[in-house]
Order: structure tokens, then sequence, then C-alpha cells
């Protein structure tokens, strides 16, 4: 909508609910475009997963909306605000992918600075940190020096920084690459709390079997555009894939098997994709029935990975 002289009127036209809102947002360096025309929305409250293979322009978005990089084009708006804006920001908590803290200073005295840049008052600091080191599993790690930490547990107090202050939008660059297991874990843990209390949580990975367990909706992002975005159970859809590890099963009986859908073969492995899970006890029927044994039967639900490498095969890139 315009105004009477074909000025737009300040401010985001959508919902006020929405974190983040963007609309054909880009970025180019000289002739390389780094993201193209970018246009998504995502509510407030949401854990939204932000996805794409490497250099597909997800660094670029982040930077963007952060106000660390100014677009070339388009228009976004964070937390209400333009982008950029200084009071929006001081309301979002960053984890980035490539962070460094200072190999001399103690864990506690790390997130006191970070009290101290955020301008939180200095009444606050020491319950904002206790709770901080308290999320991320360094409480009694608080008086040792970074340069003793090793990279996950680094990884650790960058999140706790993320979450001085209690901000309104997190914002995770690849949270848990140098995690173990059980950091990964933890991580999770925290997002899932940050959810319950109204915390949207923009998180950027490479980790698709972590972003399903935690995220609501994704976006696949490829060369700068969204291919897809929604849900996480409509993208991935309800397609399941079954495989029997059968013998003595004749040529023309495998015929008879396409009625349950196309299949492969690998050795003694039939790998029904996709299957209707309702089918599966009269396949192993019909299977016995055309004198085959079944040694095996594997079902599963189709994962994230498997849509993702899906979508980039349809572009020709898997």
């Amino acid at each position: 909508m315009t105004g009477p002289e074909g000025v737009r009127p300040p401010g985001p036209v959508v919902a006020p609910k929405a974190a983040i809102h963007t609309e054909a947002l880009t970025k180019r360096y000289g002739k390389f475009t780094a993201l193209s025309g970018l246009t998504m929305t995502v509510p407030c409250g949401e854990v939204f997963g932000f996805l794409g293979p490497n250099g597909a322009g997800k660094t670029t978005a982040v930077k963007l909306l952060l106000g660390l990089s100014h677009p070339t084009a388009g228009e976004a708006w964070v937390l209400g605000a333009p982008l950029g804006d200084r009071e929006s920001r001081r309301r979002i908590g960053y984890l980035p992918e490539l962070f460094r803290y200072q190999d001399w200073l103690k864990a506690r005295e790390v997130l006191q600075l970070h009290c101290e840049l955020l301008g939180l008052p200095r009444a606050r600091w020491l319950a904002e940190i206790a709770a901080a080191l308290d999320r991320v599993g360094l409480v009694t790690r608080a008086g040792h020096k970074v340069g003793q930490f090793s990279k996950g547990m680094q990884q650790r107090l960058g999140l706790g920084v993320a979450l001085l202050g209690s901000p309104d939008l997190l914002v995770l660059d690849e949270p848990t690459s140098a995690l173990d297991p059980i950091g990964r874990h933890d991580v999770r843990e925290v997002i899932r709390t940050l959810r319950q209390r109204g915390t949207t949580v923009f998180l950027n990975s490479h980790l698709l079997s972590e972003v399903e367990q935690v995220c609501d909706r994704v976006a696949v992002v490829d060369h700068g555009q969204i291919i897809a975005i929604g849900p996480l159970d409509d993208l991935i859809g309800g397609a399941t894939t079954v495989r029997l590890r059968v013998t003595q099963l004749t040529t023309s009986a495998e015929e008879a098997l396409r009625r349950f859908g196309a299949f492969t073969v690998e050795g003694d492995w039939y790998t029904f994709s996709p299957a209707v899970e309702e089918d599966v006890p009269s396949l192993v029927e019909e299977v016995v029935r055309l004198g085959g044994r079944v040694h095996g039967v594997e079902q599963r639900r189709r994962s994230l990975e498997d849509r993702f490498l899906q979508l980039l095969g349809e572009r020709g890139e898997a």
C-alpha cells in the first residue's frame, strides 16, 4: 500500500506478532548476488530453522537481520523495527559461528564484559551471569580462563553470552557444531525452554537432525533464494521408506510386487520409497505368498535430510 504521492508508509505491513519479516531482501557484492529477493515471516515465539548448502546465502541473511550489513534492495523488520534499529538490537541475542574470546579472561569476566556492553544495570549482573552459567552447564568453570576451554566449552560460553538480558530474539549460527552428544542435547533443551518462555529462536545450522528435533518451521535457501518454507511436518510430508531383506524371490515375483509402488534392489534388500505404512503387512504377506523368505523389515519416516537432498536434487545440485 502506498500514500497519495506513491510513497510507502514507514513500518512493516505485517501482523504485529512477527519477530522477523523480510520483503525481497537482496544483497549484492559487485556482480555477485549473495541474497536474492528473500521474503519470509517468522512469528514471535517460534523456533525457525534456516537451512541451505554452503554458499547459499545464510550468513549474508543473518548479517542483514542483525544490522551488520546493509541490503542492496528490499526491506526487513526485526522485532517490529527496521533493520539496524538500536533499541531492537538490544533485544537480540547472537551466537556467531566463528567467535573468539580473550584467552586470559575467565568465563565470568567474559560474561561481565558483555553485561556492560549490553548496558545492563550493574545490580543485575550477578543474577544474569549466574543464570547464564547454569543454563549452559558452566557453573563449575566460572573462574577458569577461556584459554583452558575446549572448543565445545567455548561454544557453551558463547551461548551463555547470547542469553544475557533474556533476549526476545535469539539468533544461533551453527550452535552445536563443536559440541559432543551431551552438549547438543543440552542446547536442544535450552532451545525448548526458550520456546516455552515465548522467545523466538532463529537457528542457522547444517546439522539437519538437530534442526528436525527442535524447529517448528524451516526455510531452505539455495543460491540466495528460498526454495521451500513451511511447518516441519508439511515440508517433510508423511512419506515412509520400507526395506525388506528377501531371498528366493523370482523375477516374475518381483514384477508382481510393483503394485505396491516402485522399488530398488541391492543384494537381498528391496527398498520401497515412498511406501504407505498401512500396506506393509500386506506387502510382507504377498512376498511370502510369492515364494520369498523375509529375513528382515525396516521402516522409517522420511527425514528432513531426505527432503533437503530431494529439494537440491530437483535443482541438479545434490
